[in-house]
């Protein structure tokens, strides 16, 4: 599990301040694209090797508002790695009221070729998201 930190934008509020919901799944790409660079490598640098990542399932439940200028932190992991895809969980967090979360929800990703067809068997990234669960499960 990694962390990262921003602050919510004005550009990101609705006209009451409120964060719009659909910057979440802006702010679970952040935390995916830190948890790929915790491993190693950016998701350029995967996708240059042939390997990509589109979102083909993403879900978010919103408990609690989030306004302009709050601080927040998105926690991200990796929940299930197959031949054929990966589920990142995110949950975010509003620093002023640690420990109560905001939202949480999960992203799903195929491993495409840059022609879009699904990479089956194993690759490079699934082995390492895989090896990475392993860690997490056994308290490394």
């Amino acid at each position: 599990m990694i962390s990262c930190k921003t602050r919510v934008r004005y550009c990101e509020t609705d006209r009451m301040g409120v964060v719009y919901h659909g910057n979440y799944f802006n702010w679970f790409e952040m935390g995916r694209t830190e948890y790929c660079r915790s491993l190693g490598k950016t998701y350029l640098e995967w996708e240059l090797e042939g390997i990509l990542l589109p979102v083909v399932e993403a879900h978010c439940r919103h408990k609690h508002s989030v306004f302009y200028d709050d601080e927040i932190t998105i926690w991200t992991w990796i929940e299930k790695v197959t031949n054929v895809s990966v589920t990142f969980c995110n949950r975010i967090v509003r620093d002023c009221e640690p420990g109560k979360i905001v939202a949480e929800g999960w992203t799903k990703h195929a491993f495409v070729d840059r022609n879009g067809k699904i990479i089956r068997g194993k690759n490079g990234l699934a082995q390492l998201m895989g090896q990475q669960i392993n860690i997490n499960k056994n308290g490394g």
